[in-house]
């Protein structure tokens, strides 16, 4: 194993010098040609003719006249007019002369010291140049940079095959050989020390051989020779990595780092035993970490970080998965407390260099962050789950989110930073606030915490303004439903030891749905400032506003109900008076919702609650009805607990009444009553009250003269048969008088309608099985009744139809 691990160490040493080699090549050939531009331009400058000076040159007599004439005639033509440019200094005005004969002119600047044309832009990204492009030389790239590394190479080797044959011979003993090993490693980096300026790459190769001889010689040493114990051969070699260390910051040379990180991760296996002492191996690596996290605040050094990382990753993640798992007596807490360290050393090595120079973080280093996150999560978890039955699991999530809350929070006061990763920690604190309630609580409490939660995040958002929080907030929301609901299942009726568990209000599903009204509500409130989108343009405030209400109102609604029914099935009530219970609250919500929708401004809420309570009468017809005529009929065959169903049926009766009034009221107010849907609300409200009444004109009618020894059909058939026409003709009178006071024109079409109807049912169905104390009765009253109906109509008609026509021409203009 020790000697894979050295082979491995010399490809990588070989590998990253060749890598960075290649630049530093790069670099000195352009030093080269810079040089050699110089040397070009200094021979060109020297080659110029020398300025004539003394007698050599006659030069002309130079007149006031003379001047002025080489001027004008210079001077050139002007441009035409246009609009004066932005005056610049200018230069002082010198003499132009005219040479004569023998007199040399000024010679022209070197075309070397003229700027350079100028190039057409050039867009996108140069492709880089290729192996051939980098080295055109072939002869230059052997002698500079094949050679040395060769040669390097061949050297190592061939120390090692002398000490080998010496060894053989027994020329040398232990302490020699490795006096030997340590001195050519000396020789070589002080070789390298003294080459560092004018040969850098020579001197990086140099080094690196250096080192990896040293490495070798400590590892013999210790495992061949044992003339070191572990501790001091492992303390040597932490020696060379820190002096490694040393000599990249000082030479400033990336290379030396990488091959510093390389043995230093190297050396705990070189030394190893197979004991398996995590501790020292660690508490290394923690310091190796700690020297590249020193190396992260002065260098942006980015490959360093990933090294360190991924062997970091790699050695603690074996040693979790082969001495942790499935072993007897792990070192839980241990591996948890070198976890955090190893957690808290990458955290600051990915962030700390950029604050510090205010660069922005790139997608590599956000991926690099996160991962590390997870990793630590995962671990802790694991490790978490095998301690105390996972009781800590819960605080060290919330503990994880509050740590990456105070970074965030800090982070966040610097405007300086970089706001991705503000926005990136900020997520990573509403993820594990998410998490810890299901990580930790159970059942209920997990709908508690995200209730809380979803209001603390709108809250959070509306200060800080950050939209990232706003988005979380409606995630956490639709996670608290989801919970909810899965709360709710506790209310079926399959388990019933569960069910008998829970008492009346004071039990946590009901308190539980309470919270989550309460948290709706508070959100509502805080929403009603709210201008923004709520998720980016996907969700705009309108809408959502909108959504939270009619959760809010969904929700109190469904949390009432399901309390209520469980209660009721488990408790002595029959079955009709629980639809009868369940019912009033159905039309007590209802009346609530129309109350509420009366008072809004907003049109379309008053027309939606109009439809639901046109809805609620419908179903009291076509639902409770028949469930009321059952309890009926049950009592008056003998079962005396259904009389407890009558009863309690006057309740919802008396509330639905109540919702067809509203009815008609918000549908007066939002048509009125000569619109079509105006109209419509009033033969549906007629027709059901009427149904209503006689409804309950059967129920009074069999209470009060059942017979038990007549079918129960038979005095049904009587009572409609007398007792309908009677009713209904009381109730075309009460519409006529009402239509006619109210100078409402639909209304007293329904009761001449009503009227027509009664009549005709009279004498096509009824009038042959009726008794004869029955038809008096029915048609002395409905006689009486048409009477004074008449004489009504015809005292008022004139006004009747004076209004009529107002109100018509009123509609009309109106329209």
């Amino acid at each position: 194993m020790e000697v894979t691990l050295l082979l491995l160490l010399i490809v990588l040493v070989l590998w990253f010098a060749n890598r960075h080699s290649d630049r530093l090549r790069d670099n000195s050939m352009e030093l080269q040609n810079l040089r050699e531009e110089i040397h070009h331009l200094r021979e060109q400058l020297e080659k110029q003719p020398p300025k004539a000076a003394g007698p050599a040159v006659a030069r002309p007599e130079v007149t006031k006249e003379s001047v002025e004439e080489v001027k004008q005639r210079l001077r050139p033509t002007p441009p035409p007019v246009q609009a004066p440019p932005v005056p610049e200094p200018a230069a002082p005005e010198q003499p132009h002369y005219t040479p004569e004969p023998g007199f040399a002119p000024r010679p022209e600047p070197v075309a070397a010291f003229q700027a350079p044309p100028e190039e057409a832009p050039v867009y996108g990204k140069a492709p880089a140049p290729s192996f051939f492009q980098r080295n055109p030389d072939w002869e230059k790239f052997i002698g500079e940079n094949l050679i040395n590394k060769l040669g390097i190479a061949i050297l190592v080797l061939g120390i090692g095959f002398f000490v080998k044959y010496a060894i053989d011979q027994e020329w040398i003993n232990e302490v020699g050989r490795v006096a030997i090993g340590i001195l050519a490693g000396g020789l070589l980096l002080g070789i390298a020390h003294r080459l560092r300026k004018s040969y850098q790459a020579f001197s990086s190769v140099l080094i690196g051989g250096g080192l990896a001889i040293l490495y070798f010689t400590i590892a013999i040493a210790f495992h061949e020779y044992a003339l070191f114990s572990q501790t001091v051969a492992f303390i040597l070699m932490v020696g060379i990595t820190g002096f490694t260390i040393f000599l990249s910051m000082a030479y400033n040379r990336l290379e030396l780092a990488v091959l510093a990180l390389i043995g230093g991760f190297g050396s705990p296996f070189m030394v190893s035993t197979g004991e398996g002492n995590y501790t020292v191996l660690f508490t290394f690596v923690l310091i190796l970490n700690l020297g590249i996290l020193v190396l992260a605040y002065f260098k942006k050094w980015n490959l360093l970080n990933i090294i360190a990382y991924i062997f970091t990753v790699i050695l603690y993640g074996g040693w979790l998965g082969t001495r942790v798992v499935g072993v007897a007596e792990p070192p839980y807490i241990g591996a948890l407390v070198f976890a955090t360290l190893f957690y808290l050393v990458f955290f600051g090595m990915n962030i700390i260099n950029n604050l510090k120079e205010q660069r922005r973080f790139t997608g590599p280093e956000f991926m690099m962050l996160l991962s590390n996150t997870f990793f630590y999560y995962a671990a802790g978890m694991f490790i978490l789950h095998h301690v105390a039955d996972g009781a800590y699991k819960g605080l060290f999530t919330v503990v994880l989110a509050v740590f990456n809350f105070v970074f965030a929070y800090l982070l966040y006061q610097n405007r300086t930073t970089d706001r991705n990763l503000v926005y990136l920690l900020i997520g990573l604190v509403l993820t594990f606030l998410s998490l810890a309630a299901p990580v930790q609580l159970e059942g209920n409490y997990i709908t508690l915490f995200w209730a809380l939660e979803a209001v603390l995040l709108i809250w959070l958002s509306q200060k800080s303004r950050i939209g990232l929080i706003r988005v979380a907030s409606v995630a956490v929301l639709v996670l608290m439903f989801l919970s909810l609901i899965i709360d709710w299942r506790i209310y079926s009726f399959t388990d019933v030891a569960v069910a008998l568990e829970l008492p009346v209000i004071f039990n946590k599903i009901f308190i539980t749905g309470m919270v989550v009204v309460a948290a709706l509500a508070a959100t509502n409130r805080l929403l009603k400032q709210e201008q923004e989108n709520i998720m980016v343009t996907m969700l705009n405030a309108g809408t959502y506003k909108a959504i939270v209400k009619t959760a809010l109102f969904a929700t109190l609604y469904l949390v009432l109900l399901f309390e209520l029914h469980y209660q009721l099935i488990y408790s002595t009530a029959t079955y009709g008076t629980r639809a009868c219970i369940l019912a009033s609250y159905n039309y007590v919500y209802l009346l609530g919702l129309m109350l509420w929708a009366i008072g809004q401004p907003n049109t379309e809420i008053k027309k939606g609650a109009a439809v639901v309570a046109a809805f609620g009468a419908v179903m009291y017809l076509l639902v409770l009805h028949p469930i009321v005529v059952e309890s009926r009929n049950a009592y008056l065959q003998g079962a005396a607990d259904a009389k407890a169903d009558l009863w309690w049926h006057y309740l919802p009766l008396l509330l639905v009444l109540l919702v067809v009034v509203l009815f008609l009221r918000v549908v007066w107010q939002q048509y009125g009553f000569t619109h079509k849907l105006g109209k419509f609300s009033l033969w549906f409200s007629s027709f059901v009250v009427v149904f209503l009444a006689s409804a309950e004109l059967e129920h009074l009618s069999l209470l009060s003269f059942y017979q038990r020894d007549l079918p129960l059909e038979a005095q049904l058939s009587q009572i409609r048969k007398i007792g309908f026409p009677i009713l209904w003709g009381l109730s075309s009178f009460v519409l006529m008088m009402v239509g006619m006071r109210h100078k409402v024109k639909t209304l007293r079409v329904i009761s001449l309608t009503l009227f027509f109807l009664t009549l005709l049912k009279l004498f096509l169905f009824d009038i042959r099985g009726i008794s004869e104390g029955g038809k008096i009765a029915a048609f002395i009253c409905l006689g009486v009744l048409l009477l004074v109906v008449s004489f009504m109509y015809q005292k008022l008609k004139n006004l009747i139809l004076e209004d009529d026509s107002l109100t018509d021409k009123t509609a009309t203009d109106a329209g």
